[in-house]
């Protein structure tokens, strides 16, 4: 059985029928963690500067996970104006906003330092992803036209299956080491510090749609129903975890 460390954390296990262990962190899901993109986030460079304030966890691009998170992309792509996006042109000049690397993984391509659907500061249509922003103009969940990366990011989805094939699985937050050797050098404070751990909601109740779409509608309904008892039981100081 696969465990997480001893860490402090509270965490809470639910089982499916097939035998699936879904381990949860409990304090991290009652933390009040938020985004705050724009809001105070000093971007995930190693040296946060002015110039990088405005680029938050998109200084790398993304990498797409699979076929079908290539494919909810490309058909978000397509509904981008000029009026939601900054670089659209630049994009086309580029062949577009995807490229193929050599390992075959796909990724968004760069434009002034970061994603190339990163609008600046400077965008008439406004800072931000142009695929999140685009998708709150039609009324969309943002998670249905960004790569899948985005929009889990900072919940990870953990998982471990042993020799007979029964898996655990585990969401929490995301850690340095996730990102493989490059981690150690980003600026990896979001986690970290207290800055983001001051939302008025927790973070189950706030990223109800990420975790829905992460582990499933009935799960989640059993997951907020334990979380919502132990809330009232022990309310949770909204601080970093």
């Amino acid at each position: 059985m696969v465990r997480p460390k001893d860490d402090g954390h509270d965490w809470l296990s639910l089982k499916e029928e097939d035998g699936t262990d879904w381990l949860f962190d409990v304090t991290f899901l009652l933390s009040g963690f938020r985004c705050i993109y724009g809001d105070g986030c000093e971007s995930i460079a190693p040296e946060p500067s002015v110039a990088t304030n405005m680029l938050g966890c998109c200084t790398h691009g993304a990498h797409l996970v699979d076929k079908e998170d290539l494919k909810s992309v490309r058909s978000a792509i397509a509904k981008l104006t000029e009026a939601d996006w900054q670089f659209k042109d630049r994009a086309a000049e580029k062949g577009g906003p995807l490229k193929r690397k050599k390992s075959g993984d796909w990724v968004t391509r760069k434009a002034k330092g970061a994603c190339i659907f990163l609008n600046r500061p400077d965008f008439p249509g406004g800072a931000g992803c142009a695929l999140h922003r685009a998708a709150l103009r039609e009324g969309a969940r943002p998670l249905d036209w960004k790569p899948d990366v985005c929009w889990q990011v900072p919940i990870r989805l953990d998982v471990h299956e042993d020799d007979y094939g029964k898996q655990t699985i585990l969401i929490r937050a995301w850690q340095r080491s996730d990102w493989g050797p490059g981690g150690d050098e980003f600026g990896w404070w979001c986690i970290e510090d207290h800055k983001p751990y001051e939302g008025a909601l927790p973070l189950y109740k706030s990223a109800r749609d990420e975790l829905k779409e992460m582990i499933g509608p009935e799960l989640y309904e059993r997951l907020s129903e334990e979380l919502r008892r132990r809330e009232t039981e022990t309310p949770v100081e909204l601080t970093n975890v």
